[in-house]
């Protein structure tokens, strides 16, 4: 069974990217783990009375916390009542990926989903400066970022970029290729190159990534760095009228360059489709 959680403030924003989800994997047995954490602020506790203050408010949230939850849970169940799911709900007083970290590992986390908002209520930017900061500390799980009221759409047509500077495992591409595999979806695989030959190590690397793509429906393109990569991204997904963007996560990698680049440091990466982020096992 596939074990998926799902950070939550009880926005709008994020119960879409949650009805995404169980959208995606419709047809397989999910168990959804929303997560919710809050924060309880007191002062310095220097008293016994100071110390009830905090436990009453601790309760305070953690009950509003549990009763949102059930709220959210009542909903999707009953939005996804044809659906083999099941749900958790889980609220705690600790800092959010620190806490996202630890359910990963204790509880065998496939997939993270996160809805994302953009900065200043744009809403095509959907990768905003604070999913960017979480995403980039949340370890040993892929995670999937869905813009706001993205309607389900089967992706038929998913890209993946890279620069082949480094060797993937099978393992690192399970969460990408499970989705092709489900929807029988054709996979553009992105090289935005600055040097139109590649060095004997990026060879080695894309004759291994290609092996793991022979079952697939695929293809290949190169397109040299014209511009900021952040651009060239947006205008390849527009032209390729791709469904799902898919990017690695790892030190000096696409997702890393961009989220460098200064138009994403300010509103974020500007996009209209979901965005699945794969961090390095290594």
């Amino acid at each position: 069974m596939k074990r998926i959680l799902v950070p939550t403030d009880f926005s709008h924003n994020v119960y879409s990217a949650l009805l995404y989800a169980t959208r995606l994997f419709q047809n397989e047995d999910c168990e959804f783990l929303l997560l919710h954490t809050f924060k309880v602020n007191t002062p310095l506790l220097t008293s016994r009375i100071d110390t009830n203050k905090g436990k009453l408010l601790f309760r305070q949230l953690y009950s509003q916390s549990q009763e949102k939850l059930r709220e959210s849970l009542y909903r999707i169940r009953r939005d996804t009542e044809d659906y083999n799911h099941s749900f958790e709900m889980i609220s705690v007083s600790k800092e959010l990926t620190t806490t996202i970290n630890k359910t990963i590992k204790n509880k065998k986390i496939d997939l993270v989903v996160m809805g994302t908002k953009g900065a200043s209520g744009v809403k095509e930017v959907f990768i905003g400066s604070n999913t960017v900061s979480v995403t980039k500390k949340i370890e040993g799980c892929a995670v999937l970022a869905v813009p706001d009221e993205h309607d389900f759409k089967i992706p038929k047509e998913i890209a993946l970029t890279t620069d082949f500077k480094r060797d993937y495992s099978l393992d690192e591409l399970v969460p990408f290729l499970e989705i092709a595999a489900m929807f029988k979806s054709h996979i553009s695989v992105l090289h935005i190159y600055e040097n139109e030959k590649l060095s004997r190590t990026q060879e080695l690397h894309f004759k291994r990534f290609k092996k793991y793509l022979e079952e697939y429906t695929y293809s290949l393109h190169w397109v040299s760095k014209f511009d900021q990569k952040t651009e060239v991204i947006k205008t390849f997904l527009e032209t390729m009228k791709i469904d799902l963007l898919t990017m690695f996560r790892h030190k000096h990698g696409f997702f890393d360059t961009i989220t460098r680049e200064p138009v994403v440091k300010k509103i974020g990466f500007e996009a209209t489709i979901p965005f699945l982020v794969i961090p390095s096992a290594s």
